[in-house]
């Protein structure tokens, strides 16, 4: 789990040890900087920061607005390196013509020509470039010139933005290691931010002063905080996967507004209780307001439910009818944009117009539902110190029959009841209700995913081997398969880029069930040939039993891993195989029998090999119990998956009789 530590509040009474940002001109890299040759601390980099700067303060010149400036040097030592020179600057809006800008862009690649004489290309302001990424967010990018191995590249911009609530983080961790990285923020004392630093490394240096009457406006003057935040040597960021946001794991500032005082002098607290949020959020119109609007759902419950009076029943025709009715714009958001009624008629909405239709439409049928808000996967964590809405950005619903609650979304048409996206499987989501106060409730997979496969396969006398292939997948499995086969226009399109995806082998006949009753294991099987090989007449055949879907190489690569192993879900895989080969062989070598298990009962690995006769029968058996294993049991998951890449490797050896 991440942890917060909280630094300090924004507002600072007395007087610490004085600390000024220390002198870092721009464009002038030092003889040191031009002779590295690579990084000691981290050899393996093709990059490093060299020095960073930010500084971030609130400025009054024409209004209220939060400048941020930044400048780094970056040495980059191979081709590996360049994508260090694609910079990017996200930049907000809202739908109030409400928007950041970024400008004094200055940027210039230093490099060393055939006669190691150091030169110089600067940045055309002809190629910064500014995309609209989407409703609320535009990207100002530009590319570094002449990039080349031994290159340094600087630059340094301005940015300016109106939402002083969401004052600028600062990451000390990216992608490639920091020598060095500095942040100074000086914040009026009219504005109490709450601050903590998140991730595994600590401050090298965490200073303050009190600056008097820096600050002017509406009239009156106030002192300011003036602070430093240093981290040195900071190792770069290595993204694996089965994570979340990597936001939740890499070493930052973060700054939440608490409350500020307005020129009347007037206190206003952003930071607030739960019980004042939940009665806002009931307020809002385009939260509480929707669900409010049950009535609109009464005069379709008849067709929908049909006289249905059995709770579970009648919800989950609600359910069935309210996921296959939408499409999803694909846009988050806790917040309906288009209204239930509206979204309702036209069949689309993003997610809150759509869960929140569906929260609705379950209160208008009389039973117990609530709306629960959610950070999903990609958004990180939620800050659970400082009470607010912020950190959420997606809603589902939730139901409560007999004592069971159930979390649905009715965003996607294949997904079964009381299975949530694997999106949303993040910690904790506030659950809403209108009748009572909110609270957390944990995010959890309700079903595993399991895959079980059986091969029944015969080496024939001509090499060809043949037989019939099944596979039963279940849980989240199920939902994957059925999303990769309705991605086709047919069952036979899907078919046919399945022997694509096995090109040595060809289908005769396939039989596949279940793909539209969602609640039910999905069913395929396959009638197969394949030429394993040219011909018997050799004194040793080799055959690789995994045929399909075989693990080549180990997802978990790095030496150490400093955040969790988030899976989503537990997991289940099965492989049986009974292969049958012609009684002039025999059984030469197999596969080692291999059981191996994590501690804490975190899963475990069986491999076994057995033959009688001119059958020989294989069992594998991978079994994860936990959705999300700490740090401290990387190494063992990683030996795990050692031993599942070795077994699979593996031969069987048949032989000639004698």
């Amino acid at each position: 789990m991440n942890k917060f530590l909280l630094i300090m509040v924004a507002v600072i009474s007395t007087t610490y040890a004085v600390a000024q940002p220390e002198e870092f001109p721009f464009a002038k890299p030092t003889p040191a900087e031009f002779d590295l040759k690579k990084y000691d601390r981290d050899t393996t980099a093709n990059a490093v920061v060299l020095r960073e700067y930010g500084t971030a303060y609130i400025s009054t010149n024409v209004d209220l607005r939060l400048v941020f400036e930044y400048h780094v040097r970056i040495k980059i030592f191979n081709e590996k390196g360049f994508n260090a020179g694609d910079v990017k600057i996200r930049l907000h809006k809202n739908d109030n013509n409400t928007f950041e800008t970024v400008g004094d862009i200055e940027a210039i690649t230093f490099y060393p020509d055939d006669q190691d004489l150091i030169r110089k290309s600067v940045l055309d302001p002809k190629q910064i470039f500014k995309e609209n990424s989407n409703k609320y967010t535009d990207v100002t990018k530009f590319a570094m010139p002449n990039l080349r191995s031994g290159c340094i590249i600087e630059y340094k911009y301005r940015l300016e933005s109106p939402f002083i609530h969401h004052f600028r983080s600062w990451e000390f961790q990216a992608e490639i290691p920091k020598i060095y990285s500095e942040y100074f923020v000086r914040i009026p004392a009219v504005f109490n931010y709450n601050i903590s630093l998140r991730g595994p490394y600590k401050l090298t240096k965490n200073t303050g002063r009190v600056e008097k009457d820096c600050y002017s406006g509406g009239g009156f003057k106030s002192d300011c905080s003036a602070m430093t935040y240093v981290m040195e040597n900071v190792p770069a960021f290595v993204e694996e996967d089965n994570m979340t946001s990597p936001a939740n794991f890499l070493s930052a500032m973060y700054f939440e507004l608490s409350d500020y005082v307005d020129p009347r002098g007037i206190t206003h607290k952003l930071t607030k209780e739960w019980s004042s949020i939940d009665q806002e959020m009931k307020s809002y119109e385009s939260f509480g307001g929707q669900l409010k609007k049950r009535d609109y759902f009464k005069d379709k419950l008849a067709q929908v439910t049909g006289g249905i009076t059995d709770p579970l029943a009648k919800a989950k025709a609600i359910y069935n009818h309210m996921h296959t009715w939408f499409k999803w714009n694909n846009f988050y958001g806790i917040y309906s944009d288009n209204g239930i009624k509206k979204a309702y008629e036209s069949h689309t909405g993003n997610v809150a117009d759509i869960n929140l239709s569906l929260t609705a439409f379950m209160l208008a049928a009389g039973l117990d539902a609530e709306a629960v808000m959610l950070s999903t996967r990609r958004n990180g964590l939620i800050n659970k110190l400082f009470p607010g809405t912020s950190d959420f950005d997606y809603v589902v619903s939730k139901v409560n029959i007999a004592g069971q609650s159930y979390l649905l979304d009715a965003t996607e048409p294949l997904l079964p009841w009381g299975l949530l996206p694997m999106r949303c499987i993040n910690d904790q989501g506030r659950v809403m209700s209108l009748k009572k106060p909110s609270y957390w409730i944990d995010l959890k997979a309700s079903q595993k995913d399991q895959k079980t496969y059986t091969l029944a396969l015969t080496l024939q006398e001509d090499g060809k081997l043949t037989g019939k292939i099944t596979f039963i997948s279940s849980g989240y499995a199920a939902y994957k398969k059925r999303n990769s086969i309705k991605a086709n226009n047919s069952l036979e399109e899907y078919v046919e880029k399945l022997e694509e995806r096995w090109p040595k082998m060809k289908i005769h006949k396939f039989n596949i069930v279940n793909v539209d009753s969602l609640e039910k294991p999905v069913y395929e099987e396959y009638e197969v040939e394949t030429n394993a090989f040219d011909n018997l007449n050799k004194e040793k055949l080799f055959f690789n039993p995994f045929i399909l879907d075989r693990i080549s190489e180990n997802p978990f690569k790095l030496a150490e891993r400093s955040y969790p192993v988030d899976l989503g879900a537990a997991s289940e895989t099965r492989v049986n195989m009974q292969l049958t080969f012609p009684a002039k062989f025999e059984v030469a070598s197999k596969p080692e029998t291999v059981g191996l298990a994590l501690p804490n009962k975190g899963g475990k690995f069986v491999m076994q090999v057995s033959d009688e006769g001119n059958v020989l029968s294989l069992y594998q058996f991978t079994q994860l119990d936990k959705s999300v294993y700490d740090a401290s049991e990387y190494p063992y998951l990683k030996e795990l998956f050692n031993k599942i890449v070795l077994s699979q490797k593996a031969d069987i050896v048949l032989k000639k009789k004698i």
